[in-house]
């Protein structure tokens, strides 16, 4: 077993409550709208848009690698936008085909890389134990831009608005922590949080997202395990004790004990 190392774990935390800030509030919105798996789909597509800078001779990190990304799940989500309005009946459908190509070109692009299967492999469960506090200051700065442009645009109700708005914040976030996490991050507090009264939801949900970012990033330090795969997997268990409660807190306001 080893020892908890703060200048490893306290900046892969700091990452993590960066997500939180913006993928929460979104995440909530995706599952109340109904299309939970666009998050997978526009995650994977700006994956592939930092690959193809790689390619371009951009390196891994840097604002050309950002735009990249970015310009990536923009167009990605814009175009998910235009088949909803095509073809709404299959729009789950059409996400899914599009994370699948999404995913595939990213192993044909690497398929002769000779690091392949890692940059595989961080694109997926992410890199999170690696962040240092330089690129945390360029992450929070493009994450308090993602939370002003949401706190402005979130009362619209445009599909394309809200779909450009999650597309840019997965952005950043899915090169820090992956696709996987980018994922659990959104949904799983969203669903741990639905049985609890409204005023409750969003800082019920943050709070299941704190807990299982600081217990999944303690426990993989003290076990050397994946820090992504174990973050996720303490979020889903914060998510079910969240609901638990709140499933008992419902049974005794429905059923007070009598005098």
């Amino acid at each position: 077993m080893n020892n908890i190392d703060l200048s490893i774990v306290l900046p892969a935390f700091v990452a993590g409550l960066l997500v939180l800030v913006t993928h929460v509030p979104l995440g909530i919105q995706v599952l109340r709208r109904g299309i939970v798996f666009i998050d997978l789909a526009v995650a994977q597509i700006a994956g592939l848009g930092v690959i193809v800078a790689g390619f371009a001779g951009r390196g891994e990190s840097g604002w050309a690698t950002q735009l990249a990304a970015g310009g990536a799940a923009v167009f990605g989500a814009t175009f998910l936008t235009w088949t909803e309005r095509r073809w709404p009946d299959v729009q789950e459908a059409q996400i899914g085909v599009v994370f699948v190509l999404a995913a595939t070109g990213s192993l044909l692009l690497l398929a002769h890389h000779p690091q392949g299967g890692e940059h595989l492999r961080d694109l997926l469960a992410g890199q999170v134990l690696w962040v240092r506090w330089p690129q945390l200051g360029v992450m929070a700065g493009f994450t308090a831009a993602i939370a002003l442009l949401w706190w402005l645009v979130r009362g619209v109700q445009s599909r394309l608005v809200f779909y450009v708005v999650f597309a840019l914040a997965v952005t950043a976030s899915v090169q820090v922590v992956g696709v996987y996490l980018v994922f659990a991050s959104l949904i799983v507090p969203a669903l741990g949080a639905r049985a609890w009264p409204a005023r409750w939801v969003l800082p019920v949900a943050y709070s299941i997202g704190l807990v299982g970012y600081a217990a999944g990033l303690v426990a993989s330090t003290l076990w050397d395990l994946p820090s992504g795969a174990l973050v996720v997997w303490l979020l889903a268990a914060a998510a079910v004790l969240s609901h638990a409660v709140a499933q008992s807190r419902s049974v005794v306001s429905c059923n007070p004990a009598r005098s």
